[in-house]
């Protein structure tokens, strides 16, 4: 009986012994399993991550070897940019799911990183060296060499107030006191300093953050600058910023050619948002060899109707590159008092009408069940024949322009016209791509007009660049507070806009700007232009103060 007990109780423990086993097992199998799925994840998004990055890289070459393909190029590549983006950071949080899941598993490959610019301050941090080998605990060490790892990192800005002590004597003699007079301030009763001036009127104007966001910045940071106070510095320095702005307008209108565009601007008006227009003229002479230096001149409006361009460029005469708009069609008028202005339209916008006709990725992306256009196909190769063409004798003069024209454009540009019309000749009054045809037809001596002068571009790409932040800022600021507030936007983005066109630094050149404008003589403001801008260095800014 005893035995028999023993037994039974043997083979229970031997049971249960044999299922917490096999408990266990399945356990670490589903481990392993769940580890494997991890490591698995973490390769398939770090594959995910190459394969995104190299095809940004592809679209970044493909730009740089033949130009832009298409209107859509700038939002395709900030479409890869941010897929890479995301690929980047979920392949990062596999990764390290993986690495946490098991000890075997392996980093990706990243790109090499770049070196941090030499320009960047650098803090040693030594480590303590060890007074003994760990080895064997002798104290003969001697130095070999050293490897150094470096950590970018970021210092918060810091906030000082600056106090300018006036010393008074008093002469014994005759009882005269003097006192070095206050120092300059950029803006009228102003206590901010030229580099916070600058930077309130760049983050407004040119990276597009109204200045309720920045006084919530600068709220957390300790410095309370409410929006009333912002408002009134921005005020007063766009007012003291005016007489470079005529400069830059009497620069832009002394051109013998402009490039001119308009974009949308919501004006906040009384009980409602209205509509106003935001207009360019761009002064840019280096695709045809140009010496002048280039700049961007900015109006505001409350509307698009024709008085507007009249007026920006009353007075004026010479090429106007523009869409095909009626706005400018005062311009071209022979009556004109100061004569008309010579006509030139953009090859790209002409081009858009039928790149939507035969873009294939787009249809397919939305799901259309539209037939690809074979006659809008074909004029896009044709016109993007004519852009290589341009593309290698731009920087070049005028005359060398038109000899390269006439040879190597103008059969093709001839042939385009008599093929159009061709393809007219087949298609219903109703046909879609009918309508870009006619859009160049019906004014083609203007579309040509580059093949006899070689100051004429293909396109008016340099306006709609100019126009880029405005269309940005929109989404940011919402609309402009009032139609004077859209008058100081113009004024500080030809400021600003005009900086950039000469590789300059807008928020150091206004920086600096500010804080010489009001001491230096009329005569010599040209100095201060963007083109002529030479930055003081300390001691020097403390002289000429």
């Amino acid at each position: 009986m005893f035995l028999a007990e023993r037994a039974a109780r043997l083979a229970e423990r031997d049971a249960r012994i044999a299922a917490e086993e096999k408990a266990s097992s399945a356990t670490v199998r589903a481990d392993l399993a769940e580890a494997d799925a991890i490591r698995a994840k973490s390769a398939a998004s770090a594959n995910g991550a190459m394969i995104t990055y190299l095809q940004l890289m592809i679209e970044k070459l493909k730009r740089e070897l033949y130009g832009q393909s298409s209107e859509r190029g700038t939002q395709k590549l900030d479409q890869l940019q941010l897929q890479l983006e995301e690929c980047e950071a979920a392949a990062t949080v596999d990764e390290v799911a993986a690495i946490l899941a098991s000890s075997t598993a392996t980093h990706r490959r990243r790109p090499v990183r770049k070196p941090f610019p030499d320009h960047l301050p650098r803090e040693r941090v030594v480590l303590p060296a060890p007074t003994s080998c760990p080895c064997c605990g002798s104290a003969r060490l001697s130095k070999l060499g050293e490897d150094v790892t470096e950590t970018l990192e970021l210092v918060p800005r810091q906030w000082k107030v600056i106090q300018t002590v006036r010393e008074k004597f008093a002469c014994r003699a005759c009882e005269t006191i003097t006192q070095e007079p206050a120092p300059f301030h950029p803006t009228p009763r102003g206590f901010v300093g030229p580099n916070l001036l600058a930077t309130i009127l760049f983050e407004k104007f040119g990276q597009h953050q109204p200045l309720n966001r920045q006084s919530e910045r600068y709220a957390r940071e300790g410095i309370d600058l409410s929006v009333s106070t912002l408002a009134d510095q921005v005020g007063a320095a766009t007012s003291a910023l005016q007489p470079l702005h005529a400069l830059i307008a009497a620069h832009v209108l002394a051109a013998e050619r402009l490039h001119g565009d308009d974009t949308t601007v919501p004006i906040l008006a009384k009980g409602k948002t209205d509509t106003g227009r935001i207009w360019t003229y761009v002064r840019d002479d280096r695709p045809f060899g140009g010496a002048d230096p280039p700049a961007a001149l900015y109006f505001a409006s409350k509307d698009r109707r024709q008085e507007h361009p009249d007026g920006h460029l009353r007075g004026w005469r010479g090429i106007l590159q523009a869409d095909a708009y009626g706005g400018y069609n005062g311009l071209y008028d022979p009556r004109r008092p100061e004569g008309p202005v010579t006509s030139a339209l953009c090859w790209s916008h002409a081009r858009r009408g039928f790149y939507e006709l035969a873009d294939i990725a787009a249809k397919a992306r939305r799901g259309s069940a539209a037939a690809i256009s074979p006659i809008a196909l074909e004029a896009v190769k044709r016109i993007d024949a004519i852009f290589a063409i341009e593309r290698e004798i731009n920087g070049r003069s005028p005359e060398e322009r038109v000899r390269a024209h006439q040879e190597a454009a103008k059969p093709l540009v001839d042939d385009l016209a008599t093929w159009l019309q061709a393809q007219r000749g087949t298609l219903s009054r109703s046909a879609t791509v009918a309508k870009p045809i006619d859009y160049m037809l019906k004014r083609w001596d203007r579309f040509a007009a580059f093949l006899d002068d070689g100051r004429i571009c293909l396109t008016n790409n340099a306006a709609e660049r100019a126009l880029r932040g405005f269309a940005l800022g929109r989404k940011a600021w919402l609309f402009a507070g009032s139609d004077r507030g859209a008058e100081r936007a113009a004024a500080m983005a030809t400021l600003i806009e005009t900086a950039k066109l000469n590789g300059i630094d807008p928020q150091a050149w206004l920086a600096d700007v500010l804080a010489r404008i009001a001491a230096i003589p009329q005569s010599r403001l040209p100095e201060l232009l963007p083109w002529n801008w030479q930055p003081l260095g300390p001691a020097t800014a403390r002289q000429a103060a």
